[in-house]
């Protein structure tokens, strides 16, 4: 029979850490923790398999399932001396999600379960609290309503808020006992009220109604976004976590809290973290109440008057320092655990490698590398390549003027300035818009996951350091400032108020989230130094990798950017981005209505100064490293004005009649122009612009080799080839020109002619266009194009629902699809090292900057990828992780 269900608590469990596909990260992790004999609530795993059966059967569950949760509550029985449903001493259980990869706040879970109007009252004679006691039933209620119901909290609130307005009571925690039990009456009503049919009592029905809940989670929306931004695939599944409830709200002898081992904003080695007295889990990770400190000293530097958890509980404190101990030497990683202590009793509720920023993933790599934790090789693993995106983002200018009007919690580092939005819809509206947003909210929810993607910053009025805003701004790398209690925020007329002052939707703000600091307008910033740990780490990775790193780069700024990044060459110049340049642009146009030859070279030869200038600036700048230049690819069309004011002032400056100009547009213009006469089809039509570009390239080799005086050999491309005709007959062209030079000048200049592979058929035939090619440079952008038949500039309309349904696994122009274009990629990489065996082989579509891309370069045996500029480190670093996964399974 197949095993569904996994115990764990009592110092034995029946999974392990190893375990997280099956079990998820929460169930392996209460597994090892129990396995270790720290102290967790008895509970038992749902695994991963359950939820992919459940939902691939139209929500039934698998054969035997009932049977052996049945058997597990039983053990749970048997470890607290309660029963599940028992009037007298009630079993109360938590059901929450756990997939593999940590997603915070985007499933569903409900606490208090097994709760009715019978076995409340035997939690109130257990605890000897009926203030207690109703009040984790109302929690219940309000919970398993939202979750499985489908009835939303905010009924519940207000009557939560009318009931303390008819008592005159300010706080949640004024309300007495019998306020309690009569809430809970009024939600219950509530519940009817809305669906038509009672709250259900009974605890079997509570129990596989929250489990259903909770594997339905998976597919709601904000997990399916959350999934998208984080490629984490569908068909994982989440587990389920079924566990005894200990109670944090019990008492002033009773807390919960969240800690970290180390800083997770700075990677500090300090212990980090927050706690409530008398609260639930939920109260902390919602923001709902401000809570305190763990440690005097984090209390003292946050300037608070509230004692902190090393101050009210000393011997539990002390108890608890000891187990991050553990845990953290248990893992070798930092950890982020929640913990419950129950009438002085503490328990461990979870522990998890601890989300950080990345510059907290530097610091914590290298210092455990330097404690013994770790080796260089596990530090280069551990670090996310996509997170260092994180440190090449703006910081404020330590010298710039600030108006602070507020200030908050440093919730999560870095800068950004924007327009005021209240809502995450408009968020996303006005960033698809292309205007910079900075979300503001009372407290952020799940259900805010995509406008704090598109915002640039996070600022909330509420919550702290492990606030719901907290963590998830951490995680995506955006600056986030939360806990900012003087800011007063309206949703309904969309003001923010604070000092005197209000200010409405469009005003821009400024929000420092290592200072936590909020200023009015929009204030200067600057670059970050990549040194220190950066420096380090990239040390570490460049000794580990085999594949080069170069940038896709054509201007300047952007060959010095890729330089500073550590950047090997260019694997991508694109010479039509030269083209648009106000000094050459009516040359450019004077080419394109040229009538004949003659008329094109005139044009052409006055270009020419302006190319050898670009390539001289780039070979200067690279100083000798490999340049590949990719000859003029797209239609002239796209060269040619679109309006007929454009065209008036082209036809003025050229001396030339409009009727012509726009009768030589329309000539030019194309119903696919992606698959129309562009590339190496215009080198065969008009030699003479490969000619002269090719002549620009060589003459400014030979003026910086002479320079520095070592050889620069610089790599020309002919792009969208298909045939190894069309490359043989360009070759003779540039072949031409370098023999004219050669004799011009009295010395011949080295280069090399290769070709890009952006089409199928280029792919097939590979080996023939080796012949002729000394270099292949894979143009995975328009080869995903041309081989799905995709138009990537329209394919936003409908990738989103073939990602979502499944059809595809992510979106193939921003990760390599492996099975298809990948396959193509073999096929060449092996016909034409068959043909050539020293061909040099890259790739400089977007795919070179994406990690699992790179990964699989690395498995084909590419020679480099080619990436922008501010993605070299991450190419550098995924590239290093590829040659360690290649060399552990070559060991294994």
């Amino acid at each position: 029979m197949t095993k569904w269900v996994y115990s764990f608590g009592d110092g034995a469990a029946d999974g392990t850490a190893e375990m997280r596909n099956l079990l998820g990260g929460k169930g392996a992790n209460l597994a090892e923790m129990s396995n270790i004999g720290l102290p967790v609530p008895s509970g038992f795993t749902l695994s991963t398999e359950v939820c992919t059966a459940y939902l691939d059967n139209d929500k039934t569950y698998p054969d035997g399932l009932s049977d052996q949760v049945n058997a597990a509550i039983a053990e749970i029985e048997r470890s607290v001396g309660g029963g599940f449903g028992n009037p007298q001493k009630p079993l109360l259980v938590s059901v929450r999600s756990g997939a593999r990869a940590s997603m915070p706040g985007m499933m569903d879970t409900v606490l208090n379960l097994g709760l009715n109007d019978e076995t409340v009252k035997g939690l109130e004679a257990q605890s000897g609290d009926k203030r207690f006691a109703y009040d984790s039933y109302r929690r219940f209620i309000q919970m398993y309503s939202d979750v499985v119901l489908g009835v939303e909290h905010y009924h519940f609130e207000e009557l939560l808020e009318v009931m303390k307005e008819e008592k005159g009571y300010l706080l949640d925690t004024d309300l007495m006992a019998d306020d309690w039990e009569q809430l809970v009456g009024q939600y219950k009503k509530k519940v009817e009220d809305e669906l038509g049919r009672p709250f259900p009592l009974d605890v079997q029905d509570q129990l596989w109604g929250a489990i259903g809940a909770v594997f339905g989670s998976w597919m709601n929306q904000r997990a399916i976004t959350y999934r998208r931004l984080h490629d984490i695939p569908v068909s994982w599944g989440t587990a389920v976590n079924v566990q005894a409830m200990v109670f944090g709200n019990m008492g002033n002898d009773s807390a919960t809290g969240v800690a970290f081992t180390r800083d997770p904003s700075t990677g500090e080695k300090i212990f980090y973290g927050e706690f409530l007295v008398n609260a639930q889990g939920e109260d902390v990770v919602a923001g709902i109440r401000t809570p305190q400190n763990l440690t005097k000293q984090s209390r003292l530097n946050a300037g608070s008057e509230m004692p902190s958890m090393e101050e009210v509980f000393p011997e539990v404190f002390a108890e608890l320092v000891d187990v991050y101990k553990r845990l953290e030497s248990h893992y070798h990683d930092m950890q982020d655990i929640e913990f419950t202590v129950q009438q002085g009793k503490l328990w461990m509720l979870q522990t998890r490698s601890g989300k950080r920023t990345a510059k907290a993933s530097l610091k914590i790599a290298i210092d455990m590398v330097e404690e013994g934790l770790i080796n260089k090789d596990e530090a280069v693993r551990r670090i996310n390549p996509a997170s260092l995106d994180q440190l090449l983002h703006p910081t404020l200018d330590p010298e710039a003027k600030r108006d602070v009007i507020a200030r908050g919690l440093p919730a999560s580092p870095g800068a950004a300035s924007g327009q005021i939005v209240f809502s995450s819809d408009e968020a996303e509206r006005m960033a698809t818009e292309g205007t910079s947003v900075i979300l503001v909210r009372i407290e952020t929810s799940p259900e805010d996951i995509h406008g704090m993607h598109a915002a640039k910053g996070i600022l909330t009025s509420r919550g702290g350091m492990t606030s719901h805003a907290a963590v998830v701004a951490r995680g995506m790398g955006r600056a986030c400032v939360s806990g900012a209690g003087s800011l007063n925020i309206d949703y309904k007329n969309e003001t923010l108020s604070v000092l005197g002052e209000t200010y409405k939707v469009g005003d821009i703000i400024t929000i420092d989230g290592g200072s936590g600091e909020v200023m009015l307008g929009a204030v200067d910033m600057i670059l970050p130094e990549l040194s220190g740990e950066f420096a380090d780490l990239m040390v570490w990775a460049d000794e580990i990798r085999r594949m080069k790193v170069r940038a896709n780069a054509e201007t300047p700024l952007d060959a010095e950017t890729a330089r500073k990044f550590g950047a090997e060459g260019v694997g991508l110049c694109r010479t039509e981005h030269m083209f648009f340049d106000a000094e050459r642009i009516v040359s450019v146009r004077q080419m394109i209505l040229a009538e004949n030859i003659e008329q094109r070279r005139e044009a052409l030869a006055k270009l020419l100064p302006f190319q050898r200038k670009d390539f001289i600036d780039l070979f200067r700048i690279m100083a000798g490293l490999p340049v590949t230049i990719r000859l003029l690819d797209p239609p002239l069309h796209e060269f040619l004005p679109k309006t007929d004011e454009e065209i008036e002032l082209l036809a003025d400056a050229l001396g030339a009649d409009t009727r012509a100009l726009r009768h030589r547009a329309l000539q030019l213009h194309e119903f696919n122009p992606m698959l129309g006469h562009r590339g190496c089809r215009l080198g065969i039509s008009y030699p003479e612009i490969y000619e002269m570009q090719a002549r620009a390239i060589l003459e400014a080799a030979a003026e910086v080799s002479k320079e520095l005086g070592d050889t620069v050999i610089p790599e020309i491309m002919i792009p969208l080839v298909a045939t190894a005709r069309e490359i043989e007959i360009l070759k003779g062209k540039i072949k031409a020109v370098a023999d004219a030079i050669a004799e011009e000048s009295g010395k011949k200049v080295d280069y090399l002619i290769g070709t890009m592979i952006e089409l199928p058929r280029a792919a097939l035939r590979a080996g023939d266009i080796a012949e002729e090619a000394e270099f292949f440079s894979f143009g995975t952008n328009d080869l995903t194009q041309t081989t799905y038949g995709i138009s990537r500039d329209d394919s936003g309309s409908f990738l989103d629902d073939y990602v979502a349904q499944g059809i595809y696994e992510s979106d193939p122009f921003v990760s390599l699809d492996q099975e298809g274009v990948g396959e193509l990629v073999e096929i060449a990489v092996d016909r034409g090292r068959k043909t050539r065996p020293d061909i040099k082989l890259g790739i400089c579509g977007e795919h070179g900057g994406d990690p699992a891309s790179i990964d699989f370069c690395e498995q084909v045996g590419l020679d480099y990828v080619s990436c922008s500029p501010y993605r070299v480190p991450i190419a550098r670093l995924a590239a290093a992780q590829a040659a360690l996964k290649r060399k552990t399974l070559a060991d294994s």
